[in-house]
């Protein structure tokens, strides 16, 4: 089923703000990929190679599980917008936060005990 096609078209208001906010879940992505690829490239003393990419790694994971979820969120207001249903809630994040913790201690982690 078409998306444009279930129920009526919201309020353009809500419908640019809904893309807006999908765009900045793409662009906190875009930020994570870069870190991600920074690290990898342009820190190669900070931590022994094997710890720097898996940090590196995870943070690239990470930016491509954000896109994605910005993409389902997205797609799930919009849905609940046409249908006029409420706005579904998210528990996801405090996972997003909780993983971004674990992130920042590990590079802490590794400028304080690097090589």
């Amino acid at each position: 089923m078409k998306l444009s096609r279930t129920g009526e078209a919201p309020d353009y208001r809500f419908s640019l703000a809904n893309e807006r906010t999908f765009l900045a879940w793409i662009r906190t992505a875009l930020g994570f990929l870069a870190a991600g690829v920074g690290l990898d490239q342009f820190a190669p003393d900070l931590a022994s190679p094997l710890v720097r990419e898996g940090v590196a790694l995870l943070l690239c994971l990470f930016a491509g599980g954000l896109a994605l979820y910005g993409y389902l969120r997205w797609l799930n207001v919009e849905k609940a917008m046409r249908l006029k249903a409420d706005l579904p809630y998210t528990r996801a994040l405090a996972g997003i936060s909780l993983l971004m913790l674990l992130v920042a201690l590990a590079v802490i982690v590794m400028v304080i005990y690097g090589r």
